[in-house]
């Protein structure tokens, strides 16, 4: 069974995710850009496929963290990530969208992002 956060919970994780999310944004930008390049010059100063390689795989890394935590991931650009909840008998996801500096949305389990609500 997947693991249902509090709202303090899944705050006390924000520091963390607030830190993985930011060295994923930061791989992911690197990644774009070398692959860019490599497909239309064909060099990049970032290196080539082995570098791409290992760009895709730290990717995998950091988001294997938000697996390990139990959070889900529904975006990765951005990135989105949903802690399941029950706010009120009523199963949520508390939704943290990347820019946001804080966890303080959520949406009801069965709406999604159209759903969404400033927590109370």
């Amino acid at each position: 069974m997947a693991r249902i956060f509090t709202v303090d919970e899944a705050r006390s994780l924000m520091p963390a995710v607030l830190e993985h999310a930011r060295a994923f944004v930061a791989v992911r930008a690197d990644l774009a850009e070398l692959t860019h390049d490599l497909r239309h010059s064909g060099a990049s100063p970032l290196g080539g496929v082995p570098e791409a390689k290992g760009l895709e795989a730290r990717m995998d890394e950091i988001l294997s963290w938000f697996d390990a935590e139990d959070i889900e991931i529904k975006g990765v650009a951005p990135l989105l990530v949903d802690f399941p909840a029950v706010l009120g008998e009523v199963s949520v996801r508390l939704c943290w969208l990347e820019g946001e500096t804080a966890l303080g949305w959520y949406h009801r389990s069965d709406l999604g992002f159209p759903g969404r609500r400033a927590l109370p």
